[in-house]
């Protein structure tokens, strides 16, 4: 008997796995290859735009992806540094072989984990709750808990040109047992698309003809506890290209061929990271575009071509490779394919990611709609902290909108569902200055350390530069600068206006040619510490603009706060338009605030809806 069984070892599968096993449960992780857990069938890389912060806050609550990435990466960059703290985003390139081959070695070595090989047949239901799950080979095994995360296995199809053969990524055995039973229940499932691009080999890419993308010159890293250092020197470098006038003709030509254009895909594809024949006609105004050449791995004499993920034949595959610069002669080693998979409604779970029809039963990653190994992870990473949490009878962990990004994914997925793979974006969120690259720490370390995934230790080093950060707040606001020659040489030195009055270093820093590392040269008994002297120069620099965006959180704190009773009756409320109360039947919102993000119901739903709350609370 489990406490939890996790289905399917990709990435939302390796961090719920790890959850529950360091929160103490017995348990059993189902995977249909060991040697693919945690692999990287699309791209190599972790981070980016959102989705790096997302790696930060996993790490944050305890997670597993920002040590493991760090471990293996071979080029690290800080995105958009150069723009507002908001949209900064770590990103690394990953060696693909030695990710999957850590995140395998770190869950063979975890206490409280067995790993089998197999594939789920059925779930195991009892008074309409899960207890268990049944395997292809007639093994059976009861649990507390189960959390599905099958990513694109779910009754998957590899499409290429008119062909469709049944398959998961990179030819590996689909899961097809749970597809029918999941629609049997009651679940809404429907087909999702993504794809990949060819790989090419290094050795026949002409790089002279490209643009040299290299690491940054400083140490970068996701995870906050643990001491890391790497070779800038020997960062693998990217290369930027770009279509041409002959890859456009290619394709226009061959369309029909697609299997995206040819009607034998199904499903929708992601809208931000589409197929090169859907850009081209998307787009058909752009002269040419992006296509990144990424290495895969330091073993692999492999680049991946970023941008242009295709479903043609072989054939015009090859074709159109070679009208890219740089690839005039460049040689396939593996041919671009799209793949087709079932996902489920995600307005059919709970915050939680518990499903709402069958108890005991979770959902995490791509199989509830989204795209992306940070994604998925995030999301394996609640369920499984959840799943526990249930069995230890206590509430959920459910972050807000104004907490993480993951709390704007998880809220997007189960009260606005999605008919596309859901990529995270910075936009998505209201809150974005508050849910910064520099702060996921100080956002969500005390969750981590209240559900036990973050340790005594940890939490400590944590405290320790919590102390460091208010005493160099102290110190800028204490800290007065006189318009004296001595100032004013060392303030016209870093470029700025000479002082014609006494102010303090706070109010100097608001400047914005002046750093939080010229404190220095003021106060030098000062031990410098990036991290925290970022933070620092952040909170000042915008301060104003934090204010307001915590103002506007605290108005969602309080409607947040209203819990709508999980068993409200919406037919006896008067007076709700059809549409909100058809919605709000169908969503069944825990609180207020989530009843107002729901696509139809409106301000005046949301009054009538409140006031019969509390009415029914007198």
């Amino acid at each position: 008997m489990y406490d939890v069984i996790i289905v399917g070892g990709g990435h939302a599968g390796s961090e719920a796995v790890l959850a529950s096993a360091r929160m103490g449960m017995k348990t059993l992780l189902v995977t249909g290859n060991k040697n693919t857990i945690a692999a990287m069938p699309c791209n190599p890389s972790i981070g980016g735009p959102a989705k790096g912060i997302v790696v930060r806050e996993i790490d944050a609550l305890g997670g597993e992806m920002a040590v493991n990435s760090d471990a293996t990466q071979i080029q690290m960059r800080l995105l958009n540094h150069s723009k507002g703290p908001a949209v900064r985003a770590l990103r690394a390139q990953s060696d693909k072989i030695m990710y999957s081959k850590r995140m395998k070695n770190t869950i063979e070595n975890q206490e409280n984990i067995d790993l089998i090989e197999g594939y789920v047949l059925k779930l195991i239901i009892q008074s309409n709750k899960v207890c268990g799950v049944e395997l292809e080979d007639g093994k059976t095994f009861q649990s507390k808990k189960v959390v599905l995360t099958t990513g694109t296995y779910l009754n998957s199809h590899i499409l290429i040109g008119h062909d469709k053969i049944s398959s998961g990524p990179d030819d590996q055995k689909p899961s097809l047992g749970l597809s029918p039973q999941l629609n049997a229940l009651g679940f809404k499932l429907f087909k999702l698309k993504t794809g990949t691009p060819p790989r090419v080999k290094r050795d026949s890419i002409d790089f002279s003809k490209t643009e040299l993308h290299p690491g940054d010159e400083v140490i970068r890293k996701f995870n906050h506890f643990e001491a890391y250092d790497y070779s800038i020197e020997e960062q693998y470098p990217c290369y930027l290209t770009y279509t041409t006038a002959k890859t456009h003709e290619i394709i226009n030509e061959n369309l029909s061929k697609s299997a995206m254009f040819s009607g034998v895909i199904e499903g929708v594809g992601p809208r931000y990271c589409p197929s090169i024949e859907d850009k081209l006609v998307r787009f058909s105004e752009k002269p040419r575009h992006q296509i990144f050449l990424e290495p895969e791995a330091k073993s692999l004499d492999s680049i991946y071509i970023q941008g242009f993920s295709t479903s043609m034949p072989h054939d015009i595959q090859e074709a159109m490779v070679k009208s890219l610069p740089g690839l005039e002669n460049a040689e396939i080693l593996k041919y671009a394919y799209a793949i087709e998979y079932d996902a489920i409604d995600a307005r059919q779970l709970w915050p939680s990611l518990e499903s709402k029809l069958i108890k005991n039963l979770y959902f995490a990653g791509q199989i509830n709609g989204t795209s992306g190994y940070e994604e998925a992870a995030c999301q394996g990473l609640i369920a499984g902290i959840n799943a526990v949490l249930a069995i230890q009878n206590k509430a959920p962990l459910v972050l807000k909108r104004n907490e993480a990004y993951i709390g704007v994914l998880i809220d997007d997925l189960v009260t606005k569902g999605t008919l596309e793979p859901y990529r995270l974006l910075t936009s998505r969120s209201e809150y974005r200055l508050l849910l910064r690259n520099d702060n996921a720490l100080q956002r969500l370390i005390d969750k981590g350390y209240e559900v036990g995934l973050i340790n005594q230790k940890r939490y400590d080093d944590y405290l320790l530069k919590q102390t460091k950060s208010d005493k160099i707040m102290r110190v800028i606001q204490n800290l007065n600068l006189s318009p004296n020659e001595k100032t004013n040489e060392i303030v016209s030195g870093i470029g700025s206006q000479p002082l014609k009055t006494k102010i303090t270093f706070h109010q100097f820093l608001k400047r914005p040619e002046v750093k939080m590392k010229h404190l220095l040269l003021f106060e030098n008994r000062l031990e410098y510490d990036e991290e925290v002297f970022e933070q620092v120069e952040i909170h000042v620099k915008y301060e104003g603009y934090i204010k307001k965006a915590n103002q506007q959180a605290d108005k969602l704190t309080k409607i947040e706060k209203q819990k709508i009773p999980e068993d409200l009756d919406y037919d006896k409320i008067h007076n709700l338009a059809l549409e909100a109360r058809e919605k709000l039947k169908k969503i069944r919102p825990i609180t207020l605030g989530q009843a107002t993000r729901i696509s139809g119901v409106n301000p005046s739903d949301i009054s009538i809806l409140s006031i019969y709350i509390k009415h029914q609370g007198t």
